[in-house]
């Protein structure tokens, strides 16, 4: 296996770790990926988690095509290969935790793809980020596609898509493919999962939630919803919000 989970203090870093391929995820990557995910979101110590490359300098440069190119014609696989892959992606997107993408190079194909179901991503400057299904005769599913287009909207998502372009931070992140631009993106991931871990884990996770429900779909409050803003009234986090703030001290959630 070539990921691996690092933790600090309540930041957990899913690391991938396969610089000569830059990268690139194979099958035995994807199948790893949601259960480290799902380590993560069961240790109550950990609060945020952050997907980086664990070689300075890079981040994921898709797929292993060559895997891809040896495994074309066995059907099996390749069914097999599309439900890791969408697995991989699922985890990320629907980790009850927030997750960072820490992009430090290059960030291509099945690498965006799980850049963009992370919550929020940083890329250094010289990041390149792109999905090039066009230029090797792949589709990208729907539910990549919806990611995409959660992200950038559909003329940007069709023009990604179409094109292969590989787009540099700036544009990426004028795009809204990325959220922030800055010279050290592991570091800025991790000082932002540590403001993110600070605050009441209730309010954080009930946020996430929230927005992937408007993302799929849902247009105004249902039972569910409306609990998550009733019951938070009586919880502990709510308690030392109010107590901190009467006192002027920083909560300690």
């Amino acid at each position: 296996m070539t990921l691996r989970l690092e933790r600090e203090g309540a930041v957990a870093r899913l690391l991938i770790d396969r610089a000569d391929k830059r990268n690139a995820m194979n099958q035995s990557m994807w199948g790893a990926l949601p259960m480290l995910v799902e380590q993560v979101m069961a240790d109550d110590a950990v609060r945020v988690l952050i997907l980086a490359s664990a070689t300075p300098g890079l981040f994921c440069a898709g797929a292993d095509i060559g895997e891809f190119a040896a495994h074309s014609g066995d059907p099996d696989w390749r069914i097999a290969n599309q439900a890791a892959i969408r697995a991989s992606q699922y985890a990320l997107a629907h980790a009850p935790k927030p997750v960072i993408a820490a992009i430090e190079g290059d960030c291509v194909g099945g690498g965006c793809g799980l850049a963009m179901a992370c919550d929020i991503r940083v890329a250094a400057p010289a990041a390149r980020l792109g999905i090039t299904p066009a230029k090797l005769g792949i589709v990208y599913s729907l539910f990549d596609t919806k990611l995409l287009v959660d992200l950038v909207g559909p003329g940007q998502a069709k023009r990604v898509l179409m094109t292969g372009t590989l787009f540099p931070a700036d544009e990426a992140l004028a795009m809204g493919l990325i959220d922030q631009v800055a010279p050290d993106p592991l570091a800025a991931a991790l000082a932002m999962a540590t403001t993110i871990a600070g605050n009441a884990q209730h309010s954080v996770r009930s946020a996430k939630a929230i927005i992937t429900r408007i993302l799929n779909g849902q247009a105004d409050d249902d039972e569910a919803t409306l609990a998550l803003f009733r019951d938070a009234f009586t919880l502990p986090d709510f308690a030392e919000g109010v107590s901190a703030f009467r006192a002027k001290r920083r909560p300690e959630f």
